[in-house]
């Protein structure tokens, strides 16, 4: 069995960092031992559906995966939710200032802000809005049926967070959620309940002190769970082409 998960960076990020993407207790590979198969990583730190869109479109390693692809993981829609009351290009622009020492500043003043403004706006507007999320579920699913019509697929529902960085503010979840659930039923995708399996582990600070990221117990709660609807009939039919 092979998986080819499009995730951001709850996929990769344990209870004390970023880590590779083969570390054995990373849910991916959790979920594809379990398996008895292989995980392909396609991440990065705060992607949203648009990212997997447009690694789907755009990166030639993913295109070069997707052929032995037995299951496509869409583990994105996390971070969409979350308050980004600052614009999102400026975000991922700070890192490109020059000097290093305005560079540090600019990124500073902005982690010194988010939260205050987070609270303020009341979480929003969020990272992406979920008409685009489930705009960018839906073309994503659509592009790969269209060349790969037996990959199966499976999607997650929000996670949540506690997460000072934000100030716990996460308003955007609710809207976010159903955008993902509108995708799936329309496209006949099942869906890993990510909530239910690591909300008491985040909210009680068992995951990483970010108040974001998982701990190992997330990961493998999370890694089981998909192997479990992997190996379900949920997903044994690629039905409609996500249109």
């Amino acid at each position: 069995m092979r998986l080819l998960v499009l995730g951001d960076s709850l996929t990769f990020h344990g209870p004390q960092g970023p880590l590779p993407a083969d570390h054995p207790r990373l849910w991916p590979n959790i979920a594809a031992a379990e398996l008895g198969g292989h995980a392909e990583l396609a991440a990065g730190f705060g992607w949203t559906a648009r990212d997997a869109w447009w690694a789907l479109t755009g990166d030639p390693r993913v295109w070069s995966l997707l052929p032995r692809t037995d299951v496509l993981v869409f583990a994105v829609g996390h971070m969409d939710t979350l308050p980004s009351p600052l614009p999102t290009y400026l975000r991922h622009g700070l890192r490109h200032l020059r000097p290093d020492g305005l560079r540090r500043r600019a990124r500073a003043a902005y982690r010194a802000a988010q939260p205050v403004l987070s609270r303020l706006l009341g979480g929003r507007p969020v990272a992406l809005p979920p008409h685009l999320t489930e705009r960018y579920l839906t073309d994503s699913l659509h592009a790969v049926r269209q060349f790969q019509p037996g990959v199966r697929a499976i999607g997650m529902l929000p996670s949540v967070h506690c997460s000072p960085l934000y100030a716990g503010v996460h308003t955007g979840r609710a809207a976010g959620e159903r955008a993902v659930r509108a995708w799936a039923d329309r496209a006949g995708v099942p869906l890993v309940d990510v909530p239910a399996l690591v909300g008491e582990h985040v909210r009680a600070r068992r995951g990483n002190p970010d108040g974001m990221h998982w701990g190992w117990e997330g990961h493998r709660l999370v890694g089981t769970a998909v192997a479990r609807l992997v190996s379900s009939a949920a997903v044994d039919d690629p039905g409609p082409a996500g249109t």
